[in-house]
């Protein structure tokens, strides 16, 4: 009896600290890292890539494993609890587990977990085979926990791409936080990094003006109508409102191309390339500079225009890290 609760108390310790280390360094893994093996042919990484792509398939079979862990050890401790004592009273029971906590706490959670924090790319690697394993084993059960969650992230609104993409986030940070220490990076460019991120969980929404605070020029105003209103407000570019019922802002001028172009109409106007309220500032900015435009029209998913998005505007909040809504230089003038 001794022998089969020391080979079950053997094999508990090892599955909880095997588990437990794999989740912290399935939190802590490089994956660009594992990307580029997986590339290099090597199918554990290849799995791992796999699996790391399905954060809740991983973290499920890490469940199941804990727990399989957690039960296999109670039971190694009762077996040899009660056959030290010689008796099946429900104070051995008590006392194993409470003498055996503290070696379970140390070999079983924490220096593994030390281990995979410092050395995670190298020991899930070391570990991929046998976690492969685990996870074809556990597959029904993490299955329906995988279901589980998916049917939670509906109900609550937590897809798990986005727990993905913070994973991936998280991860970039660090490597910028190293690449910094090591004088890699300037700090301006961590900043930058570090404002772009932030900015990846908001729309255009936040950024662009809204249709009642932006100044407009109409399409019957003269040259030098225009350049006084851009003079008085400060302006680069302005709108020009189209006339019609609706009086739309499909269109705008340069102030530097009708200062140059000595013509007294609006002949140099310019197009409003028309950008969805739903896609990130930093992908609106991108489209702007590829199609060299100063400003876009905002238009919700019925494609009614919204707002206005200023290039430098947004460039300027994304280097600051600011998100402000808009400034007094583009309130209509009454």
């Amino acid at each position: 009896m001794i022998w089969t609760a020391l080979i079950l108390g053997a094999a508990g310790l090892f599955l909880s600290a095997f588990f437990s280390g794999s989740e912290t360094g399935f939190y802590r893994a490089a994956r660009i890292r594992l990307v580029l093996d997986a590339l290099g042919g090597d199918w554990i990484s290849w799995w791992l890539v796999w699996l790391t792509n399905r954060p809740s398939m991983f973290v499920a079979t890490c469940l199941v494993g804990n727990n399989v862990a957690n039960y296999t050890t109670s039971l190694a401790i009762v077996i040899a609890t009660n056959w030290l004592i010689q008796s099946e009273s429900w104070l051995a029971e008590l006392l194993g587990p409470i003498v055996l906590a503290p070696v379970l706490f140390v070999y079983g959670e924490l220096m593994p977990k030390y281990l995979f924090l410092h050395a995670p790319n190298r020991l899930l690697h070391r570990g991929g085979a046998l976690f492969l394993a685990f996870t074809a084993l556990f597959l029904p059960i993490s299955a329906l926990l995988w279901l589980l969650n998916r049917t939670l992230a509906r109900l609550l609104g937590e897809s798990p791409e986005k727990v993905r993409l913070r994973i991936a986030r998280r991860e970039l940070q660090g490597i910028l936080e190293e690449g910094h220490e090591v004088g890699i990076l300037y700090p301006v460019q961590k900043k930058l990094a570090s404002s772009i991120f932030d900015s990846a969980d908001h729309t255009v929404r936040r950024y662009m003006a809204p249709l009642s605070e932006v100044a407009r020029a109409h399409a019957d105003m003269s040259r030098s109508d225009i350049l006084g209103l851009a003079s008085r407000l400060n302006l680069s570019e302005v709108p020009i409102e189209d006339p019609g019922f609706q009086k739309e802002l499909t269109r705008y001028v340069r102030v530097i191309d009708l200062a140059l172009s000595g013509m007294e109409d609006t002949g140099v106007v310019r197009p409003m390339i028309a950008i969805s309220a739903e896609v990130a500032p930093i992908e609106a900015l991108i489209r702007m500079h590829t199609e060299q435009e100063n400003m876009a029209r905002v238009v919700d998913a019925e494609g009614r225009a919204i707002g206005i998005l200023y290039a430098s505007r947004l460039r300027r909040q994304l280097l600051r890290g600011e998100a402000e809504r808009g400034v007094s230089s583009s309130k209509r003038p009454g």
